[in-house]
């Protein structure tokens, strides 16, 4: 859990980066950071897969395991909603849709990857 919210909090600090970055008119580094966040949401999405895979308990164990996966599991959909999203982003931003004044796309993308970031605290 402890890598996981480092990877989750470090990804809001590079969509942030990136955001700055559009708003400064600098699309390498906004492209940057945007890649860099989406590759933190994948490493996140992976390891907390293997969690699921080594936990030394199941959903049907448990209230526990039950209230775990199911917080877990809801937050990873989220986290993999979020990821596309700004995966979309990306690309959007690449074809220059994207403007200093027209980027609310991507506010919206980072709005709710921050409250993944959140949600997950």
């Amino acid at each position: 859990p402890l890598l996981n919210t480092i990877i989750l909090l470090s990804s809001g600090a590079s969509v942030t980066w990136a955001h700055h970055a559009i708003v400064g008119g600098f699309k390498k580094e906004a492209l940057l950071g945007l890649i860099i966040t989406v590759i933190f949401a994948v490493i996140f999405t992976g390891l907390q897969g293997f969690e699921y895979i080594n936990a030394p308990f199941a959903m049907s164990d448990s209230v526990y395991g039950s209230v775990f996966f199911m917080a877990t599991g809801f937050h990873g959909f989220h986290v993999i909603i979020g990821t596309i999203f700004l995966s979309i982003c990306t690309f959007r931003l690449y074809l220059d849709h994207f403007s200093r004044q027209r980027h609310f796309g991507f506010e919206a993308a980072a709005w709710y990857w921050h409250f993944v970031d959140v949600v997950w605290l």
